[in-house]
């Protein structure tokens, strides 16, 4: 089929084959991207109906939105031939990765983190494996596990499994189709029993234990004995892996996913998570009582009840610090620093990007409400769009403890988001969602992503931080879209996008003139063309109008606060009251980069540089890889003559953005300050090629240096 299309598909490259069809690398010709296309054999429908109930769960399974599920794309058909377009996910069959041996056990719990997490979602939406198995998992180089063929199972016909379970001699006819499978089938299954949640826990019993040990747990040289030693056997103890012998909780967690009577096992797969988790960092007990269920129905209630009362009593005593243990959990202590990575484009359509990059600006604003917070700024978590660096890194870099993942969708008037805090120093999982709401609720969406994370990390909202994220409003679906699509462009900076933002921004107004936030837009905008390279007259008039109805819609707003106090220091020069404007904004988002940045040049214009340059660090702190808020750090130790602080910072500006002109132009300024003009006069030469609006900056140079001549032909050519 290479070369061939399936609708809007190219068959690039074969990539896999299985039971459940032949898999191919294709490239979507309408939305320029990578899928994978599995191609199901004729054989797979028995009858209409087997079609018809494979394209159903299939089209089920696409309404899947987690991290660690592959995304499907589209189920169809071609002449006849159907087919399904999945997320095309590089990396290594967890399967490949076994062949080494036994992970780590740290390693080995993160992929069982998450591969739990994974079988919760989708449980909670009913959607069952039912062929889950190493080979169905994808380790990416990222170090994330992530499930392949949610929804596309076959159902073993009664005499396939006859077949498998009873031969008696090795052969290899059946191995293409179900042997790989049955080392993972739960003992209900291979009595002719319906699969469900608890046989994907069997299978993920098995997966670990596959980890854990470097080998399966159950074997056998034919189906028979394969399949008796699942249905009788208890597995072998867990040998010592390459960080000594497996703790004993996990032990108990893998021989409790692994009972043979489904009512023993874990019951949701979530429970297994929190097992897991519990072990990662380090609280689980040495070991878990055996659960005994020989108890009449009849008792569970009178059982239930005095257990109740016993906890009650313990807890309110807080035993041995019961309490906290049974009300939150083990919590690091000292999670208080976080960056929202960028949002993920599950649509796998560029255009969707707006709505993506929106969502991760919406979600620092609102989490940057949180006082107690320390939340790194748009600019600096922006780089790693699209990065594979491993998330400690990226904490490392960006000096946080946790870090917030997410992905989202928008479509048909509808939004789904998937969000994960993940502690960053062990890689463990403090919490995940999934959200499914109206665009008009999106708002109220992003507030209770901000509450959900307050919660996980233990931090006590203030009254008056509870009540701005409960009180989110509704918005006009296109209203909002008009306004992330103005954002997203002003965002880009380029003068023509900065037009077409204002463009949108505008169009939101006219939909909506109750709406702040595009108001609000509108203001940002205008002020970028006050102090772009072609200002026109009207641009902080305007700004200042349309931060003024901002703040009448709603006078908390942020955004709004911040751009009338630039307008009313920048422009007006009423220094005291942008400050008091600069700070409101700063109460309410304790956590902006920008607020501090504007609030220490107010500061250093009325000769309190003590003050200017504290709230300028916390900028950096803020957002520590802004090659403007480094260049301008560099320029008020300029100001109080620490040379030597100062040029470290431009150099730091210059190696974070070797075309950003302003590190360049503070440099140079230091190095006229110290005498030395000839590298005075070459830093200020690559600020003017990195933007020419900055060879005004040679003149006064030139002069110090006695080049008289070359200051004279500037004058000329800049008249």
């Amino acid at each position: 089929m290479i070369g061939q299309r399936l609708e809007h598909f190219r068959i690039v490259e074969k990539i896999g084959a299985g039971g459940m069809g032949i898999v191919y690398r294709a490239h979507d010709e309408q939305l320029d991207r990578d899928v994978a296309i599995k191609v199901l054999p004729a054989e797979s429908f028995r009858d209409p109906s087997s079609r018809a109930r494979l394209l159903r769960e299939a089209r089920t399974a696409s309404k899947l939105n987690h991290p660690h599920i592959c995304t499907i794309h589209e189920v169809g058909e071609s002449e006849g031939q159907a087919f399904i377009a999945m997320e095309f996910v590089e990396g290594q069959p967890l399967s490949a990765l076994l062949e080494g041996g036994a992970l780590p056990v740290d390693r080995m719990l993160r992929y069982g983190v998450q591969l739990a997490d994974a079988l919760a979602h989708a449980h909670e939406r009913g959607v069952v494996h039912r062929d889950l198995k190493s080979a169905n998992v994808v380790v990416t180089p990222e170090g994330r596990a992530k499930v392949l063929d949610f929804g596309l199972a076959g159902r073993l016909s009664r005499e396939d499994l006859t077949d498998a379970t009873t031969q008696t001699q090795e052969s290899t006819t059946l191995s293409g189709k179900i042997v790989g499978t049955l080392a993972y089938m739960a003992p209900e299954q291979l009595r002719g029993q319906p699969a469900d949640e608890r046989s994907d826990i069997w299978a993920l019993g098995v997966m670990l234990y596959e980890m854990a040990s470097g080998a399966r747990p159950f074997k056998g040289q034919t189906g028979f004995e394969l399949s008796s030693a699942i249905l009788s056997q208890a597995p072998p103890p867990l040998p010592s892996g390459p960080g000594g012998p497996p703790p004993a909780p996990l032990r108990s967690v893998i021989e409790r996913c692994l009972e043979k009577d489904p009512d023993r096992r874990y019951q949701r797969a979530g429970d297994v998570r929190r097992a897991l988790e519990a072990i990662e960092s380090g609280t689980a007990p040495t070991a878990w009582p055996a659960v005994k269920y020989a108890l009449s129905r009849r008792r569970w209630p009178a059982l239930l009840a005095g257990l109740a009362i016993v906890l009650a009593i313990v807890a309110a005593l807080d035993v041995g610090g019961l309490r906290r243990r049974l009300l939150g959990g083990a919590v690091a202590p000292g999670l208080r620093s976080l960056a929202v990575l960028p949002v993920a484009n599950l649509s796998g359509d560029p255009g969707q990007e707006y709505f993506t990059d929106g969502m991760t600006d919406a979600l620092i604003t609102d989490i940057s409400k949180i006082g107690a917070l320390k939340v790194i700024s748009r600019t600096s978590v922006m780089q790693y769009k699209g990065a594979k660096k491993p998330l400690p890194e990226i904490a490392r870099e960006l000096k946080v403890d946790t870090v917030l993942e997410a992905s989202a969708v928008s479509e048909a008037g509808r939004v789904r988001v998937t969000a994960q805090l993940i502690e960053a120093a062990t890689d463990r999982h403090l919490w995940a969602e999934s959200y499914e709401r109206d665009m008009s609720s999106i708002l109220a969406l992003q507030s209770e992503v901000a509450r959900a994370v307050a919660r996980a990390i233990q931090v006590k909202l203030r009254p008056e931080e509870e009540k701005r994220l409960a009180g989110a409003r509704a918005v006009n679906p296109a209203t909002y879209e008009a306004y992330l699509r103005g954002m997203f462009h002003l965002n880009k900076e380029t003068p023509a996008d900065v037009q077409k933002g204002i463009a949108y921004l505008h169009a939101a107004v006219e939909k909506d003139p109750a709406d702040p936030l595009a108001y609000a837009g509108l203001a940002l905008g205008y002020i970028a063309i006050a102090h772009g390279a072609d200002p026109t007259e009207d641009a902080m008039q305007r700004a200042k109008a349309a931060a003024a109805t901002a703040l009448k819609l709603d006078d908390t707003l942020p955004e709004a606060l911040l751009a009338s106090g630039f307008v009313k220091g920048y422009y007006e020069w009423q220094w005291e009251e942008a400050d008091r404007e600069i700070r409101r904004a700063l109460d309410i988002n304790p956590s902006s980069a920008e607020g501090y940045f504007h609030l220490s040049w107010f500061h250093a214009l009325l000769g309190r540089m003590d003050e200017a340059i504290e709230e300028h660090i916390r900028a950096q702190e803020l957002d520590p890889f802004n090659p403007a808020n480094t260049a301008w750090l560099a320029e008020l130790y300029r100001w109080e003559e620490r040379y030597d602080e100062a040029a470290a910072e431009a150099l730091k500006s210059i190696q974070m953005a070797p075309g950003f002109p302003v590190g360049h132009f503070v440099l140079g300024l230091v190095q006229q300050d110290r005498g030395m003009y000839d590298e005075a006069i070459a830093s200020l030469q690559k600020a003017a090629e990195a933007d020419p609006e900055w060879r005004w900056a040679l003149g006064p140079t030139y002069v110090a240096a006695g080049r008289k001549d070359e200051a004279r032909k500037l004058l000329a050519e800049l008249k």
